[in-house]
C-alpha cells in the first residue's frame, strides 16, 4: 500500500471518530428520535415557543470548528439564516470536511445570555476560530445566543 493511500485510510478512520456509518449517512452522537423537521426559519422567528424542546432540523452545512469539531452551522431554508449546533467537547467530533454536506440534526434549543463584556470576548473568540476579524464596536450591549444543544445528528 502506497504511503498517500495509508495515510488517506487514516485520516478517513480519524475523522469518522464517534460516527458509523449507516444507509442514511454518517451518524454522530444519538439515533435520531424525531421524526418532523422544524424548518430553521420558523424555528428563528417563533424562538421562545421551542426554547428547551427537542427538535429536529436539517440543512447544508456551512461552517464547522476547526479546532475540536464541537460545533457546525447550518444553512436555513431562508436565505442569511443560520443556528448554531453546538456539542459536548469531546462527545461527538463534527469533521471539517462535512462543510457543503446535509445534516440531520436533533437537539434542545437553548439560549445563552451574554453580558456586554461576555459578548466581547464570545465574538472575539468566534472570529479566532473562523480566522476572521472582529470590530469590537459592532457590540453594543447584552446578546442573546441561540443554538441547539446537539444530541445525535446524521450527514449526508
Amino acid at each position: 500500500m502506497k504511503m498517500n493511500s495509508l495515510y488517506a485510510l487514516i485520516l478517513g478512520s480519524w475523522l469518522c471518530l464517534g460516527c458509523a456509518k449507516t444507509p442514511e449517512g454518517e451518524k454522530f452522537g444519538k439515533d435520531l428520535t424525531l421524526k418532523e423537521t422544524v424548518k430553521i426559519s420558523v424555528l428563528m422567528e417563533n424562538m421562545p415557543q421551542y426554547l428547551g424542546k427537542p427538535v429536529l432540523v436539517e440543512g447544508k452545512i456551512v461552517d464547522v470548528c476547526s479546532k475540536r469539531g464541537c460545533w457546525m452551522e447550518l444553512a436555513s431554508d431562508m436565505e442569511f439564516q443560520k443556528i448554531k449546533i453546538k456539542v459536548e467537547d469531546g462527545e461527538i467530533i463534527f469533521p471539517v470536511t462535512a462543510k457543503g454536506k446535509t445534516a440531520r440534526v436533533e437537539g434542545v434549543v437553548e439560549s445563552i445570555e451574554l453580558s456586554k463584556e461576555n459578548a466581547l470576548k464570545y465574538y472575539e473568540h468566534q472570529a479566532e476560530e473562523k480566522g476572521s476579524t472582529f470590530d469590537p464596536a459592532s457590540v453594543t450591549g447584552p446578546v442573546t445566543i441561540y443554538q441547539i444543544r446537539g444530541t445525535g445528528a446524521v450527514i449526508r
